[in-house]
């Protein structure tokens, strides 16, 4: 009799957990104290989604969140390696600005925009978080960034122009 051995599930999504933070409520015994929780959740191809949960414990937290940001799946524009065009987007104090870059160049990103633009498939672009640090705005002003991204396709026919006029000077350049 053959034995089989135990497989883990594939995991489907790359999550990750971008901010712990403990919040506090004051009640009238003085605070209490709880744990907010940020994910992202991407499947590496151009779909990306962002969760917050908030529990007593973290691993409570973080299974929210979890689910928050598997419901929350956007589909994002991809062109290749990187985005379609330059994209700034603002949350509350955070503005996000993110730049097409060349082949080869990389995730040039710092915390919360590295782990959205790496979950959603991203592999080469430049960015710069300009305003507010704080976490949570950085990750949703990127979400919110993304969210303006449209396919050179879309941008063509709008446009009335071949999508091969619409490439990027480093890709028209390699075509002649």
């Amino acid at each position: 009799m053959k034995r089989m051995a135990y497989k883990p599930p594939k995991k489907e999504f790359d999550e990750r957990v971008v901010d712990i933070t403990r919040v506090a409520k004051v009640v009238k015994g003085g605070r209490k104290f709880h744990f907010r929780v940020t994910i992202v959740a991407g499947n590496n191809n151009g779909r990306v989604g962002v969760g917050t949960g908030k529990a007593g414990a973290v691993p409570d937290a973080i299974g929210k969140a979890t689910k928050q940001a598997l419901s929350d799946m956007r589909r994002i524009a991809l062109a290749g390696t990187t985005i379609p065009h330059e994209v700034t987007g603002k949350v509350g104090g955070a503005v996000v600005l993110l730049k097409p870059a060349s082949r080869g160049t990389g995730v040039i990103a710092g915390g919360g925009v590295r782990a959205v633009v790496e979950a959603a498939g991203i592999r080469d672009i430049l960015t710069k978080s300009l305003g507010s640090a704080n976490v949570l705005n950085v990750v949703k002003a990127t979400m919110n960034a993304l969210d303006q991204l449209r396919s050179p396709e879309d941008i063509a026919a709008m446009r009335g122009k071949s999508t091969k006029e619409l490439l990027p000077f480093w890709e028209r350049r390699k075509n002649g």
